[in-house]
């Protein structure tokens, strides 16, 4: 379940996509149409976007606005890849996958 998310945490979370996209704040904001101090700016609580360039930063950044705001899914892009090749794999691959992640979880305790 995605939880609300604060002021504080759309702009980690805005950060931490964009990093992980691995381009600069600067590059980022010009891309969209923006002043070259756009994304440093809501990055930094200054300033927040509008609905509208909320959705062309989603997509700027490849990820759904549900994913952008899924702070648990730290990685959309691989679990997008991941997603997808679950739903190559027959019943019982995905069996074995399923096994395999529980077992994994279970070493973690």
């Amino acid at each position: 379940m995605v939880m609300p998310m604060d002021e504080h945490q759309f702009s980690k979370r805005l950060t931490a996509l964009r990093m992980a996209k691995n381009v600069s704040a600067r590059e980022m904001s010009l891309a969209l149409g923006q002043n070259a101090s756009y994304i440093n700016r809501i990055e930094n609580g200054w300033a927040y976007p509008s609905m509208q360039c909320f959705f062309y930063i989603c997509e700027y950044l490849g990820v759904t606005p549900a994913e952008f705001f899924d702070e648990q899914n730290t990685d959309p892009y691989k679990q997008r890849r991941l997603d997808a090749a679950l739903r190559m794999l027959d019943a019982k691959q995905r069996d074995l996958i399923l096994t395999l992640a529980e077992g994994l979880l279970d070493m973690r305790k």
